[in-house]
């Protein structure tokens, strides 16, 4: 399947192996060893790793830069000290422990410009429910003077770091969203039935109607038979959510998307618009979040546009039947 022709000279050749997301999977993690390793058993496993994932040998490039690069952050005591205590320099592309704090969801762009109407809480569900599971995993009554510290987040469990790296997924997305424009309006956090099964975004615009995804597995992912795959999804079949969901809603409000979008960071994709087929007449894409703006206000390639009276009437219908989780 091609992708649109004018994205492909935002196309990217190498992803970053090991990302700064909370979702992404940690030094010790990627070497296989506990945190309370002695530094034998971390140069043992990253010797071992080594040769088992070298290119040369047959092994996965991408393990075998992730194993460099986890080496890199604990190998020595002082960097494996100022990782453990959060101090460590974020990775190219990457995104600082201090981003994983609330922050507002208003455009970056200047405050004259108009931006799009926005509804709901973007992140919001997930915030709470991370704040809940963090204090319940440290100790009831235990006081967490940071809940967001690196240190913390670190040596949670990864359904924890997962929750949180999908918030603040929603809250960039949010970001990039708002810059639409007035001539957009966007909903956050939409029930669909279980909180779990919630759509992040639905954008309506004259380019068209669209429900978005945003996730952060804190890893590479790549297609297969309009599929997302890889190792971090453990299972999950994002595209396939994503689209019954969808259907949920449109039947619900009596509306037809012209579109929906799984938004990943751009270290996760390889291009910038994977085409994931069809779903119900709508185009199914995974894009780079940096290029979100850009393809809702110029048009996606078979994507149905929205002109006219359509638009108000849609809107209305939307406003009517959308709640947002709670």
């Amino acid at each position: 399947m091609s992708q649109p022709v004018f994205f492909r000279a935002y196309e990217t050749t190498t992803v970053d192996a090991m990302s700064d997301s909370p979702a992404s999977a940690s030094p010790y993690e990627v070497l296989g060893v506990p945190r309370g390793a002695s530094d034998d058993e971390l140069r043992r496993a990253y010797r071992r790793l080594l040769r088992e994932t070298h290119p040369d040998t047959g092994g996965d490039t991408a393990r075998f830069v992730a194993v460099q690069l986890a080496w890199e952050r604990i190998g020595t005591a002082e960097a494996r000290a100022a990782y453990d205590r959060g101090n460590y320099a974020p990775s190219s592309g990457g995104e600082s422990s201090r981003t994983w704090a609330p922050s507002s969801s208003g455009a970056t762009h200047a405050a004259s410009r108009p931006t799009a109407r926005s509804y709901g809480h973007p992140g919001g569900w997930r915030r709470e429910r991370y704040l809940r599971l963090i204090q319940e995993w440290v100790g009831r009554g235990v006081d967490i003077p940071d809940p967001y510290a690196s240190e913390l987040v670190r040596g949670a469990p990864r359904e924890l770091r997962r929750l949180l790296a999908d918030a603040l997924a929603e809250e960039h997305t949010a970001r990039a969203l708002s810059s639409l424009g007035i001539g957009y309006t966007v909903w956050h956090d939409i029930a669909t039935g279980d909180p779990d099964e919630k759509i992040d975004h639905v954008v309506l615009g004259p380019t068209g109607l669209f429900s978005i995804l945003s996730e952060d597995y804190g890893a590479p992912v790549r297609t297969r038979r309009g599929e997302l795959i890889g190792d971090a999804l453990d299972g999950e079949r994002p595209r396939d959510g994503l689209a019954s969901r969808t259907k949920r809603l449109a039947r619900r409000s009596r509306v037809k998307f012209s579109g929906m979008l799984i938004v990943l960071p751009d270290t996760a994709l390889s291009q910038a618009v994977e085409d994931l087929g069809r779903s119900s007449g709508a185009v199914v894409l995974a894009v780079q979040r940096s290029v979100l703006p850009h393809l809702l206000r110029t048009g996606v390639e078979g994507a149905r546009p929205i002109g006219g009276t359509e638009i108000f009437d849609i809107r209305t219908r939307l406003q009517a039947t959308i709640t947002h989780v709670e």
